[in-house]
């Protein structure tokens, strides 16, 4: 894949609404590219028997073959996650965890949600005060600082190398480090501090969070822990892109045609709120790749923005 190829339309996420935008999406003739690993989807891991013509059918071979359907029709897949999401021009530019550079014209947001929180003692007394689920949005106030981050993915790896330009020091808890060879190469140079193969047993503080405790008995002083258990949440896209959330800051707000407030910026699936079923996450992939691709045509058609390609 060459450095900085425009694509017309970029899917974050290649769970069920994914899958089903980029069917769509591609099959009106624009060039797509799906981002992520089906096995990252929750219905990778689930057993399906409540939709429409599918009884007692694993998650696991409905995406696979929604893959193969996707491919089939032109689209191409890129095993990673965005790391970042910056608008350029009348363009988007999105930088992967290979390091990748690559624009596209129009975006469909369908990473799902996570949904785990470490459920710890502490967690949630000092929310707001040390403990945080955005490193781009709450970094800035731990200039300085100690501070953990909490994860194996790419969030975790993302936000610890944001982190590394702010804090004094940079620690990752992980069970495990799942990232891409290319992103581990990074971390394993960048000056972040690596503890593997451990949990969070509780986090400490008074009026503000001072340390962690893990399960092999270390205690980590720090005053901050970033908790970043997925792939980037809706939080950080919302925050790097201007996308207006719900009530609950927890889902991306759309109209009929899927789109958000930012023109060219689309999203389906769960995140955009209950009911978090596969029908309904179809359904709005369907949607959003098929007003994704005619964005994506009409904005080629009249020729906007100097020097796209």
């Amino acid at each position: 894949m060459d450095q900085k190829q425009v694509y017309d339309v970029v899917i974050l996420g290649c769970g069920p609404a994914g899958i089903q935008a980029a069917i769509h999406a591609s099959r009106k003739k624009t060039s797509v590219l799906m981002l992520g690993r089906l096995n990252k989807s929750s219905l990778f891991w689930a057993h399906v028997e409540n939709f429409l013509g599918m009884f007692k059918t694993s998650g696991e071979d409905m995406l696979t073959t929604g893959l193969t359907q996707a491919k089939s029709f032109g689209t191409e897949v890129l095993e990673e996650d965005a790391l970042r999401l910056t608008p350029a021009g009348r363009l988007f530019e999105i930088e992967t965890e290979s390091g990748t550079l690559l624009l596209a014209r129009t975006l469909i947001i369908a990473t799902g949600t996570t949904r785990n929180k470490l459920g710890v003692p502490g967690e949630k007394e000092f929310l707001g005060r040390g403990v945080s689920y955005c490193v781009d949005c709450d970094g800035g106030f731990f200039r300085d600082e100690d501070v953990a981050v909490v994860g194996g993915q790419s969030a975790a790896a993302g936000g610890a190398l944001t982190l590394l330009h702010l804090a004094k020091s940079v620690h990752i808890v992980a069970e495990t480090l799942d990232v891409s060879p290319v992103l581990q190469a990074k971390l394993a140079t960048s000056g972040a501090i690596l503890h593997e193969g451990v949990k969070i047993k509780a986090i400490h503080g008074e009026s503000q969070v001072t340390g962690l405790e893990l399960s092999d008995g270390t205690n980590l002083p720090v005053a901050g822990v970033f908790i970043e258990l997925g792939a980037k949440g809706v939080l950080e896209l919302a925050s790097s892109l201007g996308l207006m959330l719900d009530e609950s800051m927890k889902y991306i707000e759309t109209d009929k045609k899927q789109a958000t407030n930012v023109p060219g910026v689309y999203a389906a699936g769960d995140i955009c709120g209950a009911p978090l079923q596969m029908a309904k996450a179809v359904g709005e992939g369907c949607v959003a790749g098929t007003n994704a691709a005619t964005y994506a045509k009409n904005m080629k058609l009249a020729q906007e923005g100097p020097g796209e390609e």
